[in-house]
């Protein structure tokens, strides 16, 4: 056990330690912190310490212990920015025996149909419009989830997540990356513990730009050519609290989870050049297992006004589930736009459980 904590942190510091090197971007890679699931995103993404379901493949592979069947899949659909970006996940987890369970997840973030209009004019300088032709943007993620239960402090759960990242724009670009997650959870009556380490040893995407199709673009520019970049996003630590209060029929938990970044300065509620810290608020009410309310609050920020003047805004977030047997349709409405005008984004999933485990 003690080589492994030796060996985990001596990752960690390599990975910082080259990051900086390649003076790493604050949002590598942002599409994998969106978050998956219609509850999670009801509950402003706070996960970490509760998952139980199909999901923790993505939260935090060690909640895949906690379900309740032996199969659990879904399928969620989401779109941000008033349609123009699709976002889509879908999930299979299976219990191995009672102490492992094995997860394979996808999610798809893209902007599809994008014009390009290097050609819209003609060789005689004419418009034409038949020249203009259309391309996919889109992000891609692969996870293979495993958890294993450890027969120490009355049963520890812990697992890891092994991803894939393909990202393509058009004819233009495209990068292939690797990372890896690891989480623990663990149970004390009736409080909730869990912790999520995120790109452990940095997740590193390594791009190559067609460099032929961009020319005439950086040569009006005046700008270098690039064939190839390596993009690294560094380990951001989640910590999770929660803690399951049971009135006759009615369920509430509470939930509170704390993301430590290690990439700069970010707008958030605690911030510093080594760290920074941004809490996340969630609630769940149900009735009888069966029908549930969510409301959460996320992304503290504070922003600037045309005088100067700083004012803190933040983002609410509500859901709704309900549940029959083997079928969980849940809904959230989120809030992606918290300047002026709020952009709202409705999020649904569908999870279905499969074939309940021995007892």
């Amino acid at each position: 056990m003690r080589i492994l904590l030796l060996l985990f942190f001596i990752n960690f510091s390599i990975a910082l330690k080259v990051a900086a090197q390649l003076n790493a971007p604050k949002y590598a890679n942002e599409f994998l912190a969106i978050g998956v699931g219609a509850r999670a995103a009801g509950m402003a993404n706070a996960q970490v310490a509760i998952v139980s379901d199909v999901t923790s493949g993505y939260w935090n592979p060690a909640g895949l212990l906690k379900q309740t069947n032996k199969f659990n899949g879904v399928l969620q659909h989401a779109e941000y920015f008033s349609g123009i970006a699709k976002y889509d996940y879908a999930a299979f987890s299976m219990l191995l025996d009672s102490v492992s369970a094995l997860s394979f997840s996808i999610i798809r973030f893209g902007i599809d149909d994008i014009p390009d209009t290097r050609f819209l004019y003609d060789a005689s300088g004419a418009l034409n419009y038949d020249n203009i032709r259309f391309f996919s943007a889109a992000d891609y993620g692969f996870f293979t989830s495993y958890a294993r239960k450890l027969p120490i402090f009355g049963g520890l759960n812990v697992g890891g997540s092994f991803k894939i990242i393909y990202r393509k724009a058009g004819q233009f670009a495209s990068g292939w990356g690797f990372g890896l997650d690891v989480g623990a959870q663990y149970e004390l009556n009736n409080w909730k513990l869990g912790a999520m380490f995120r790109d452990v040893t940095g997740t590193f995407t390594a791009w190559s730009i067609n460099s032929d199709s961009l020319i005439s673009t950086y040569v009006q520019t005046g700008n270098v050519v690039p064939s190839t970049t390596l993009e690294v996003a560094l380990p951001r630590l989640i910590m999770g609290v929660g803690r399951q209060f049971t009135f006759k029929k009615f369920g509430i938990l509470p939930i509170f989870d704390l993301t430590i970044t290690f990439d700069g300065k970010r707008n958030t509620l605690v911030r510093s050049s080594l760290a920074s810290i941004d809490p996340t608020m969630g609630l769940e009410i149900s009735y009888a297992s069966i029908a549930f309310l969510r409301v959460g609050v996320k992304n503290y920020q504070e922003l600037k006004n045309f005088d100067s003047s700083t004012y803190a805004v933040a983002e609410p977030t509500f859901g709704l589930g309900f549940r029959y047997r083997a079928l969980s349709l849940d809904y959230a409405l989120t809030s992606v736009g918290v300047q002026t005008e709020s952009l709202y984004t409705h999020v649904f999933s569908l999870m279905v459980n499969l074939d309940k485990k021995d007892e």
